[in-house]
């Protein structure tokens, strides 16, 4: 009996895990499921939507990271972060709070509780997406470096 309790706590814990990793990612998993949707209807097959959609998820972060890195205007990278934190925030609030209901929790905690995740769904969103850029003005710094080191800088 303690092998089958504990055992679950696992799988529970795991589900959990799962559920906030894919929260993160709500932005891009809307997009490849949209997608997915319109090719399955357009009747290209199980498979094909699949594709398309997996393909598109990936395609919409990668673009916004890359976006985000390369764009060194401020306010361009903070409507791309919010752009993907903004619906991962939706989605960490909406699952702790139904969490928290199951769970029995008083309306006032479920919804701090919900806040707080939604918070840190956000946030760590907000990270992911921001993993590959430097801080603004970096790119510049490394490329007056580079021509200062050149050997054949002063033949200009």
């Amino acid at each position: 009996m303690f092998v089958s309790a504990f055992l679950s706590v696992i799988g529970l814990g795991f589900l959990v895990w799962v559920l906030f990793a894919l929260a993160v990612y709500a932005l891009p998993a809307f997009v490849g499921v949209s997608v997915g949707m319109y090719v399955y209807d357009t009747e290209a097959g199980v498979i094909a939507a699949l594709v398309a959609g997996m393909f598109a998820a990936v395609f919409t972060y990668l673009i916004g990271q890359i976006i985000f890195a390369k764009v060194q205007s401020i306010p361009v990278r903070l409507a791309i972060g919010a752009l993907f934190a903004a619906p991962a925030g939706v989605a960490g609030f909406s699952a702790i709070k139904g969490l928290s209901q199951i769970g029995g929790a008083s309306e006032g905690w479920t919804l701090t509780f919900a806040i707080i995740g939604g918070i840190v769904t956000a946030g760590t969103a907000w990270v992911r997406i921001a993993s590959l850029a430097g801080p603004p003005g970096e790119d510049e710094v490394r490329h007056a470096d580079a021509i200062q080191a050149s050997p054949f800088a002063n033949d200009r």
